[in-house]
This record gives structure tokens, C-alpha cells and sequence, in this order.
């Protein structure tokens, strides 16, 4: 309790406490309450104490009156409340002095009043409170340790701690890098915005209820846990930021960062969220920011590579010099969002990012796909979604080996227009009306004959070698399917209608 928290009591209040000195100071905490009348009381105090006194032992001598104040200042008492009425009639003045020159509180109780009563209450109330924090601190343990056990995920653990302490919960690197967050997700963004104020005020210690706890063992430290504008107590804040603390070095301990480290976590988190375009781009700004990313004034250069180890991507951005999140994606997919200076040459600087990724045995398989380049920050989800559908592109075409190292839209030419159209309705419905005579029939070797035929440039010789046949087992095949389909594939225009139907089918299929 604090000493204002004290004094607002019902059984203070009958008192009618007045304070006289020290009134900046009544947010002081009150560890324990004491009664206490010579001189020289400091010795018999630990800190944070609020010292009753009737004065008996001090009234008439000035010396002993200014001796006691500094005791209890030595002491680093919390408050010192004197009865008037036994020994003085009124404050006197040279404690008074002596408490306001210390920044003690000095707090004089006008009516008689039995200290028993007030040593009672507060007391009781401070071991109710002591309790109820142990009893949170082991709640928490036992909650997290269960999780733990079960295999559960960091943000799962994160949820759970910032369930009970009711306040935003950030995890950092040592660098104040955001790694994961847990709380209501308006007071979590609120947080965020402002992160490299609120980084640099956790990272100097504790109060105003930003709470943190270290992370690491073995004397390395590699992290921290704040506990951002915690309203309760402090003490059960550091009970909880602690408890939270072991459990989250346990968590990577045993192994729960086994799907990579917590800073992959993120980023995959984040580009995630930003490919998926469910949350606005905006509302993710502060978690980008506060990740590490660049983000003012910035020109941000969305990638997607096939066939490449996120941890290699990230080894090339570091050695580069290119800040950039990477994250792996669904189907062997890994996306890179750089974000550069305005002045940069974007697509230089992708080229190089790719034919640094291509050198190595066996890496030259691997295609970077590129959007273009975006200056504002809303315009990224869309650039993310564009690299995907180039890349997902490239893996439909046969002529991969030939393009280059950056894959552009268009370079992917039908193709890519094609993939980016798949989920159009009316694409859709053109695709199922065109290919109807074979997908109701379910000709799936007719289909395979059919693609191979319109990829070959309609190459009669190729298609048969391909596919084993003889080529008058091939034209039987062929007209089979212009019969179902009603076309003739000798017509350029109706060839390329049936191509585009075909692709738009494997778009969506895929």
C-alpha cells in the first residue's frame, strides 16, 4: 500500500489526519507499520516502514525532535504519523522542517486515535495483499508449466500472462526488437506506436507500471519480457513478470522454438498477416516498426522465392547489408519484403539479392520472384500477393529454366495474367464452359494429352514422344478431344481459347 492509500483508510480518517510535511511523497510504498518513540528509531528499521509516534520521548528537546526525522530518513522509512494531543498540541515546527528539508512525509492525526487499530488494519490488509500475490504468482507457474508440458506455443504463453496481469505483454531481443506481443490488441498497437520511447523507458529500469523481467540463463542474457502499464500492485507485477520470465526461458529450453527462433516467429507472423490481407496494412505498421523494420520514407521491394531455406535468405540479407524480413510461407514458398532508401535502385539491388541467393551447388534452381516496387506502406500487401502469384507461376511453367534470376509479371506473360485472374468468377465460368466436354466426362488422360499439345506450340511429333504414343494414336486422341470440346485446335483462335481455359483450370486447381 502506499502511504496516500493509507491515510484514505476509514479508521485514518477518523484521526483527521493532516499532512504536514512531505506531501510529495505519498506515493511512497508502505511495506509494514511500526510503533516506535526514542530518538535514534532508524536502528530498528529495514526501509519502508511507517512509523507511528506519540512524541512522549521528544517533546522538549529540539535536538531529539530533528535526530528522530533524520533516523527515519536513514532508514528510508515510508511516512511518520504523530498523535498530538499526549505530548504536543500542535505540529511542531522543527520536525516539520526537518521532514519537509528529507522528503518525508510527515502526517499529524488530530483526535486521539488508537494505534493498535491502525497497526491492525494496515497490516492485515499488507498479508491479505502478500498472499493474494503468492497465490497469483504460483497460479500463473502452474498455468504456464501446464502449457509448457503440453507443447503449447510462445504466444500462447504470452496470452496467458497477459490474461492476469491485464496490461500489454512485449517480448524483445537485447537490440528492444519486438519478437511477440499478447493483450487487446487496440492497448497492444497503442504500445507499439510508440515503441522507441517505451523501449528506452523499460530499458532504464522500472515504474510507472512498465514492469520488465530478463530473459537468459547461465549469466547470458538474450531477451526481455515487459509488462507494459501494469495498474496493479508493483510487487505482484514483478511477481508475475518473473514467473513469466522462467517460463518463457524453460519454453526455449525444451525446445519450444524447435520451428525457429523467436525472431523468425515474428517476421513470419507479421508477413503472414500482411500476404493474407486480413488485418490492414496500417494496423500493422507499428509491428513492423517495431520489429526492426524501416518504415519512413522507405521503398519496400516484395519478393518470393521457391526452392530457398529462410535461414540462408536471411544470412544473404545480413551480409548484403539489406534490411528485410523473411518468412516462410505455405508450399515451399519463402517471402522477403526489403525495405531500402528512396535513393536505391530497387531492381538492381533485387538482382543482386537474387544472384547472391543463386551462387552455391545446387541453388541455381532457385527463382525469385519480384512485385514492383512500393513507396507506400498499404500498397505492400498487394506487392506480397503479386510475387506470390509470379512464383506460383513460375512453378506451372514448363519454360522456368529460362527465365530470369528476378521473375517479374511480365515475364511470365499469359501465364502470370492468368494466375492473377484465377479467382474471377467469370474466368472461372469461362474455364468450366470451354473445358466442359472433358471435365464432366472426367478425361483426365485426354487433359494431360490436351496440355501437353497447347504447351508444345501445338507440336504434333513432341506430343506423341512425350506422352509414349504413336502419332496415329495421337491424332485419335486428339480428335477425340476437339469432338467433346466442340473446337478445332487447327484455329489459332480457338486453340488459344482452349490454352486459356487450360491454364486458368491448373490456376485453380493449384
Amino acid at each position: 500500500m502506499s502511504v496516500r492509500q493509507v491515510l484514505g483508510l476509514e479508521r485514518v480518517l477518523a484521526g483527521e489526519p493532516e499532512v504536514v510535511a512531505g506531501a510529495g511523497q505519498l506515493d511512497r510504498p508502505v511495506r509494514w507499520v511500526h510503533v516506535a518513540e526514542a530518538a535514534d528509531v532508524g536502528v530498528m528499521l529495514s526501509g519502508g516502514e511507517m512509523v507511528l509516534t506519540t512524541g512522549v520521548l521528544l517533546a522538549g528537546d529540539a535536538t531529539k525532535q530533528a535526530e528522530y526525522i533524520h533516523s527515519l530518513h536513514r532508514a528510508e522509512a515510508a511516512a511518520v504519523v504523530l498523535g498530538l494531543g499526549r505530548a504536543f498540541p500542535a505540529p511542531p515546527d522543527v520536525m516539520r522542517r526537518a521532514a519537509e528539508r528529507c522528503g518525508l512525509p510527515l502526517v499529524v492525526l488530530h483526535r486521539p486515535f488508537p494505534f493498535a487499530e491502525l497497526t491492525e488494519e494496515v497490516q492485515s490488509r499488507l498479508v491479505r495483499r502478500k498472499f493474494a500475490a503468492v497465490s497469483l504468482s504460483e497460479a500463473v507457474r502452474t498455468a504456464l508449466t501446464a502449457l509448457i508440458t503440453a507443447g503449447a506455443p510462445l504466444q500462447r504463453l504470452l496470452d496467458e500472462v497477459a490474461q492476469h496481469s491485464a496490461c500489454p505483454v512485449v517480448v524483445t531481443n537485447l537490440a528492444h526488437r519486438v519478437l511477440a506481443t499478447a493483450g487487446e490488441r487496440s492497448a497492444v498497437d497503442d504500445v507499439l506506436r510508440d515503441w522507441d520511447r517505451i523501449a528506452r523507458q523499460a530499458g532504464g529500469g522500472q515504474g510507472d507500471g512498465w514492469i520488465r523481467a530478463e530473459l537468459g540463463g547461465r549469466g547470458e542474457h538474450w531477451g526481455r519480457i515487459v509488462l507494459c502499464g501494469h495498474r496493479g500492485d508493483t510487487a505482484t507485477g514483478r511477481l508475475l513478470a518473473d514467473r513469466a520470465a522462467e517460463a518463457l526461458v524453460l519454453h526455449r529450453m525444451l525446445g519450444g522454438t524447435a520451428a525457429g527462433s523467436w525472431e523468425e516467429q515474428s517476421a513470419q507472423s507479421l508477413l503472414t498477416d500482411l500476404v493474407g490481407g486480413i488485418v490492414p496494412a496500417r494496423q500493422l505498421l507499428p509491428r513492423a516498426r517495431a520489429a526492426g523494420l524501416p518504415v519512413n520514407r522507405r521503398t519496400f521491394v516484395p519478393l518470393v522465392v521457391r526452392d530457398g531455406d529462410a535461414a540462408r535468405l536471411d544470412r544473404v540479407l545480413r551480409l548484403l547489408g539489406m534490411p528485410g524480413l523473411v518468412a516462410e510461407l505455405a508450399d515451399g514458398a519463402t517471402a522477403v519484403l526489403l525495405s531500402l532508401a528512396r535513393d536505391q535502385d530497387a531492381e538492381a539491388l533485387a538482382a543482386r539479392f537474387a544472384t547472391r541467393l543463386r551462387t552455391g551447388a545446387g541453388a541455381r534452381t532457385t527463382v525469385v520472384a519480384a512485385a514492383g516496387a512500393r513507396t507506400a506502406w498499404d500498397d505492400v500487401p498487394a506487392g506480397l500477393r503479386e510475387a506470390r502469384h509470379v512464383a506460383d507461376a513460375v512453378a506451372d511453367s514448363p519454360a522456368a529454366r529460362d527465365l530470369p534470376a528476378v521473375v517479374r509479371l511480365r515475364d511470365v506473360h499469359l501465364r502470370g495474367l492468368v494466375r492473377l485472374l484465377r479467382d474471377d468468377p467469370h474466368v472461372q465460368s469461362f474455364a468450366e464452359r470451354e473445358l466442359d466436354g472433358l471435365l464432366r466426362g472426367g478425361e483426365d488422360d485426354l487433359l494431360a494429352v490436351l496440355r501437353t499439345y497447347l504447351a508444345t506450340g501445338r507440336n504434333k511429333s513432341r506430343t506423341a514422344q512425350l506422352h509414349h504414343v504413336s502419332r496415329p494414336a495421337l491424332y485419335r486422341r486428339l480428335e477425340a478431344i476437339q469432338a467433346r470440346l466442340g473446337v478445332d485446335l487447327d484455329d489459332f483462335e480457338q486453340a488459344a481459347s482452349v490454352h486459356i481455359a487450360l491454364l486458368a483450370h491448373d490456376a485453380q486447381q493449384g
